[in-house]
């Protein structure tokens, strides 16, 4: 069966905060499809299918898509659930993809979803626990003093991963803490200008960042992302549905997702595997370059006109723009003091605030293929960027950075 070309052909988000205490889960979810419906100009009743998604296990509800079904038009239509850690969102929205692609359905709804407040704020705290049981495990190897053995114990969690990621890509390109202080600015400001996103702070400066105290060496609490309560839908169509729109949509060019276990910084038995470089991310990169070859990109950094980085922490946003092939390698903090990557710069990074701005675990990877779409429709509103977006990547991870999705989209359909 030949591929089909498939197109975005609606968004829609919640608002995100700590605690959406005004809905549940089934009210949250329902609010995001029906904002994507109204968007794509399409009613529920022509969806044919579902693809849904969150982290089960930080909500508490083991099978949420019952409980949620009726409320966002999915009785008596097929479903299907994904969860793959934190690239739940990216994994839910590349499998509308391939279930529109394949021929199975014209028209899906894919959506995902957290609502930590629920689980009372210690669900994500809970589940990520045997990250800190890992970290516990390598510091005491490390034959570390009892004061910080506790504390890089008890921070785990992304946390506790993404500082031994953030060492080494400092180390090895030269980037120094005020980059990460550079960073987590600027998604503050560009949260700012998004009206859905959850730390909003408009003219945050580096110096304010910097202010804020160290958690654990290098991050501050000012790099560190939140819990949000939110949810983000898109409504996915097959090429004959979305040119009957008549409008700018945005095409599917190229999806990709790898795994690369040997990237684990432990093991099931917290005992650690020999990882000699854990911002490696080789996943990624293969990720990349397959998803650039079927959306025919020959050179992402000329080629790709904004990125949307899964990075709960700054130093992610740096060495991932570099796996993502948007940057030489260890160059990208060098770009961020040129000031290439803000949102009128030459290769715009997150200019929704990204994951550090906002982070609904299952949702957030979703969120970077959704913002990506609003940013090929022209429909970013006050965070959309000033030059013709035609192609954008959109950038996931989960699991402890070892699984990766990279969607790339633009605003012709593919090949």
């Amino acid at each position: 069966m030949k591929k089909r070309n498939v197109a975005i052909i609606g968004c829609g988000q919640t608002k995100h905060s700590s605690r959406r205490r005004d809905v549940n889960v089934a009210e949250l979810v329902s609010e995001a499809v029906y904002n994507a419906l109204e968007d794509a100009q399409v009613s529920v009743g022509d969806i044919e299918a579902f693809v849904v998604g969150n982290m089960p296990g930080f909500g508490g509800v083991a099978q949420p898509e019952q409980w949620i079904g009726e409320s966002i038009g999915a009785a008596g239509k097929p479903v299907i659930r994904i969860a793959t850690g934190g690239s739940t969102g990216g994994s839910v929205g590349q499998g509308g993809y391939y279930v529109v692609a394949s021929g199975l359905h014209d028209l899906v709804v894919a959506v995902a979803w957290e609502k930590h407040s629920d689980s009372k704020e210690a669900g994500a705290t809970t589940g990520l626990l045997h990250v800190g049981l890992g970290n516990f495990f390598h510091a005491a190897s490390y034959g570390l003093s009892l004061k910080n053995l506790v504390a890089t114990s008890v921070v785990g969690a992304a946390a506790g991963v993404a500082v031994y990621q953030a060492v080494f890509y400092m180390h090895r390109s030269g980037c120094r803490i005020e980059h990460l202080d550079m960073v987590a600015a600027k998604c503050r400001r560009n949260a700012a200008k998004n009206k859905y996103a959850h730390l909003q702070w408009p003219g945050c400066t580096p110096e304010d960042i910097a202010k804020t105290e160290i958690v654990t060496y290098p991050f501050r609490f000012g790099h560190i992302c939140p819990a949000s309560d939110g949810a983000s839908a898109i409504v996915i169509a097959d090429e004959s549905l979305a040119l009957k729109k008549g409008k700018q949509v945005a095409w599917f060019k190229g999806v990709a997702s790898y795994t690369d276990e040997e990237n684990q910084l432990q093991s099931e038995n917290f005992g650690g595997v020999g990882v000699t470089d854990p911002c490696e991310q080789r996943g990624c990169w293969l990720s990349a370059m397959k998803a650039y070859k079927q959306a025919g990109i020959v050179d992402p950094s000329k080629e790709i006109d904004v990125a949307e980085i899964y990075q709960p922490f700054p130093s992610q946003e740096l060495f991932f723009a570099e796996r993502l092939g948007l940057f030489d390698e260890g160059t990208a903090w060098m770009a961020l003091e040129r000031g290439e990557t803000e949102i009128n710069g030459r290769l715009p990074c997150d200019p929704s605030g990204g994951v550090n701005a906002t982070n609904a675990i299952g949702s957030s990877a979703m969120q970077r293929i959704l913002e990506c779409a609003l940013q090929i429709m022209g429909k970013a509103e006050e965070h959309q960027v000033p030059k013709k977006v035609r192609n954008a990547v959109a950038h996931g991870w989960g699991g402890v950075t070892n699984f990766s999705t990279v969607t790339v989209l633009g605003d012709t359909p593919g090949r």
